[in-house]
């Protein structure tokens, strides 16, 4: 299989990147060896990217202890995630001045000041690049156009190989991705002789997602965001995409949402950190259908529907082929995120456990503890996408009730250990799964594999899944 790069453009690239992780941390097909995330946004300290930093590095180091033969049934972490850097960025140069001085504007003579003025607005050129391009492509176009000579960019030409395949993920109604987007197809499309495997970039499979509105900012007099603009800069762009994009892409998709909240209006920096969204899991879904299509020779434009439009969305109310792929890896990897955190402490006596070798110190060790914020991570991933609007909200996020009445819209049919309680149920199936594992495997094989065979046989037993 080929590798996929996953190129995350600003603030919507990250969040976007972020829900992919928790799909291959499920389970969810990809048909890729394995996936490299790189992150395009000059605002170095990002709330939303350095989160979605902290992630990716954390399902690497889970992934990292693990090891998938043709023996193991385990496909939680399955896929690979391999940045190029431990930053998983590529870094913008001089991204830390003021945009007049990023274009030496004061050297600049009266007729080249004046032309200037036109094109940029005196905020524009008092703008510090250090929290991103605040909503103006045309400052972001100018600042973007040199990443293509940077030290990282030329890691991902020479890292490139045959057959491999590249995604773009980019927002149309801001600053930062609907400059870069274009700027890095060009960039691709056109790769310089100098870049080594240039040819193969130029002829690559590349596929993209371009995510119009889907939020608002609330009104903040100070700051250059506004909400009123984003239906304009998409529409500008749209047009332009539509000369000057689709036919460069091999597969574009288009997604967006006219139910929108409105965030706290903030420019850039640790403050940037939105609540997760449906339409980010929408995008990284086409991620995965870009990485599993086996036909990609042509050019296609896609959307994304939802059966029932709803202002809370369910399993139920996407088309058959999504929720298929989602429910049955994602309520798995609920169960078994719900059983460390409320269960496995206080079942360390248990058969499975012995079996598997699992004690208190292995909970301490780094594999447990990196796997254990992962999750937390995951949880909170799911509980911001259920309360916002327009919200998923599979999930009653209740631990108040039996957890398998927990999947809306699903009802739970009796099983043989039906006179057991939720996860007594749970810890009952695990034991019965460890004694089948391969006791040569490394306990973190084992502890993920016995985990993952048991959510399965719960699936099958209570939902007949």
């Amino acid at each position: 299989m080929s590798k996929l790069y996953v190129f995350g453009i600003g603030g919507t690239g990250a969040r976007v990147l972020k829900s992919l992780s928790f799909l291959l941390a499920a389970g969810v097909r990809c048909n890729s060896s394995s996936v490299i995330p790189m992150l395009i946004d000059p605002d170095a300290a990002n709330g939303d990217v350095n989160k979605t930093v902290d992630i990716l590095q954390r399902y690497k180091n889970v992934r990292e202890k693990l090891s998938f033969d043709g023996e193991t049934s385990n496909e939680f972490f399955k896929t690979p995630i391999e940045p190029l850097s431990k930053n998983c960025r590529i870094n913008i140069q001089d991204s830390k001045k003021k945009f007049k001085e990023f274009i030496d504007y004061q050297d600049l003579d009266k007729k080249n000041k004046a032309l200037i003025s036109l094109l940029f607005s005196k905020k524009n050129l008092e703008s510090d690049l250090e929290v991103g391009f605040k909503g103006n492509p045309n400052m972001g176009s100018v600042v973007l156009n040199q990443f293509n000579t940077s030290e990282d960019f030329e890691n991902f030409a020479s890292s490139f190989s045959q057959g491999d395949r590249i995604f773009i993920i980019s927002s149309i109604f801001g600053g930062t991705g609907a400059a870069g987007f274009p700027l890095l197809l060009k960039n691709i499309r056109s790769a310089s002789p100098n870049l080594n495997n240039h040819s193969l970039l130029q002829t690559a499979p590349v596929g993209a997602v371009s995510v119009l509105p889907y939020f608002g900012v609330k009104k903040d007099d100070e700051s250059e965001i506004e909400k009123s603009t984003f239906i304009s800069k998409t529409k500008a762009a749209l047009r332009y995409y539509e000369y000057g994009v689709n036919d460069s892409v091999n597969s574009m998709y288009y997604l967006g949402d006219k139910l929108v909240k409105d965030y706290e209006n903030n420019e850039g920096s640790v403050s940037q950190q939105n609540d997760a969204h449906f339409i980010e899991l929408a995008s990284a879904l086409a991620i995965l259908d870009f990485a599993n299509d086996t036909d990609v020779s042509t050019n296609k434009v896609k959307e994304f529907g939802v059966e029932n439009e709803t202002p809370s969305i369910t399993f139920n109310d996407l088309g058959d082929e999504t929720k298929m792929d989602l429910v049955k890896p994602l309520s798995k990897y609920y169960f078994f995120h719900l059983y460390l955190k409320n269960q496995l402490r206080s079942n360390l006596g248990a058969d499975f456990a012995k079996t598997l070798k699992i004690k208190e110190p292995f909970l301490n060790e780094d594999f447990y503890r990196k796997l254990s914020k992962f999750n937390d991570y995951y949880w909170n991933w799911l509980q911001q996408m259920s309360n916002n609007q327009r919200g998923f909200a599979p999930y009653t996020m209740s631990t108040s009730q039996d957890i398998f009445d927990g999947i809306k819209g699903f009802k739970a049919h009796k099983g043989f250990l039906e006179k057991t309680k939720d996860y007594e149920r749970i810890t009952a199936f695990l034991n019965k799964e460890a004694k089948k594992m391969n006791t040569s495997d490394s306990i973190e094989n084992r502890f993920l594999e016995v985990f993952y065979e048991t959510t399965d046989k719960l699936m099958a037993d209570k939902y007949k899944l």
